[in-house]
């Protein structure tokens, strides 16, 4: 039992260690095994998320985004206040640390209101927010931190490939808003938290230290030496925190990728797809296996990074599979409200396919 409650706590983590061991009969384990990992990502990623947890302890999004909140005077503000707060948040601390953070806030801010029957709404629109928003820079999303990495984008390039999409999707997160009715709101003030300017002030520094390492400015093993003795002294529990399942998700994954690229025929054919349309197949495959090991496993065949990295992106939106952060709202949103689970899913369908249809047809058409 306990082994089937961690397999379902943890599903992707699992099917990537399954998809790695399955592929190790087929390449046997070897030196070239060492080549598989990028060890840069797993690095980038195990210290941003770190420095990440330490701010959510000190509580330091949701104050901030508390005092935002009381300036709303009505529905539609809120609305667009918490999808930019969820938008602007996956760009800094990654999408599913944006949705754990920002959710809450939103089911707070609707339920305080006597306002919840636009939860579900909300919750799918801040899920789009959150998968859109991290596009446009190399840590917003996991799956931009190793393509930036795997294929050396410079930080311009990057950002400018991803601009089109990112304003795009703002536009159309911004019509969705308009559908929500200007209610005038009461929100009062009950929150007793108040912000630890010292600690704020520190981890905010170790932050910055993270993304320099991400734009290549700091070799990243000093980061590795540097940012766990400084939470090891002042807040060990922000080590424990971080997402060990997400990283061991793309080290099994490198593995997987790595034997399949070795395997003649899997070579050959998703080389052969890739070559014919790089963005299409990069956004049917994350509808299949996520956006994160479609990126890992995708980039092993190809060198066309500027539709994969939109791909990826794009891609997040869809199933409910498509990002591992849209498996977080569809959690949250099932505690709260467990009999209305078949609507829920029912409207995100509509709502991610819309947005994936308007944002794969731009891309082909316009962008690329």
């Amino acid at each position: 039992m306990t082994i089937i409650k961690f397999i379902k706590r943890n599903i992707v983590f699992s099917i990537a260690a399954l998809a790695a061991i399955v592929t190790c009969f087929f390449v046997p384990p070897d030196k070239a095994y060492l080549n598989y990992f990028d060890f840069k990502t797993l690095a980038c990623l195990f210290l941003t998320l770190a420095v990440i947890c330490a701010l959510r302890n000190i509580k330091f999004f949701t104050i901030i985004s508390r005092k935002l909140v009381l300036l709303t005077g009505n529905l539609r503000g809120l609305f667009f206040l918490l999808i930019i707060i969820t938008f602007i948040g996956s760009m800094i601390i990654a999408n599913d640390m944006a949705l754990i953070t920002f959710l809450p806030l939103g089911y707070y801010a609707l339920s305080v209101s006597k306002q919840e029957k636009y939860v579900p709404y909300l919750f799918i629109l801040q899920n789009i927010s959150a998968n859109l928003g991290g596009m446009l820079t190399p840590f917003g999303n996991p799956q931009n931190l190793y393509l930036y990495s795997y294929f050396k984008i410079p930080t311009i390039e990057f950002c400018s490939i991803m601009l089109p999409p990112f304003a795009l999707a703002i536009v159309m997160l911004a019509i969705c808003c308009f559908f929500v009715k200007p209610i005038k709101l009461e929100l009062n003030e009950k929150f007793p938290e108040k912000l630890r300017i010292k600690r704020t002030l520190l981890y905010c520094i170790l932050f910055v230290f993270s993304i320099l390492i991400v734009f290549r400015v700091i070799p990243f093993w000093i980061g590795l030496i540097i940012v766990p003795l400084v939470l090891l002294k002042v807040d060990r529990n922000a080590l424990l925190m971080v997402d060990y399942g997400l990283l061991g998700t793309f080290f099994f994954f490198f593995i997987f990728a790595g034997n399949l690229s070795r395997i003649d025929i899997v070579n050959s054919t998703l080389s052969s797809l890739l070559q014919k349309d790089t963005l299409i197949v990069s956004v049917l495959s994350c509808q299949a296996i996520s956006n994160v090991p479609s990126a890992i496993l995708l980039s092993r065949f190809t060198t066309n990074y500027k539709a994969l990295l939109m791909g990826v992106n794009i891609g997040g939106t869809g199933t409910l599979i498509a990002s591992l952060a849209s498996l977080i709202t569809f959690s949250e949103h099932r505690i709260l409200y467990p009999e209305k689970t078949k609507k829920f899913l029912g409207l995100f369908a509509i709502l991610n396919f819309i947005f994936l249809v308007v944002l794969t047809l731009a891309a082909r058409f316009i962008f690329l």
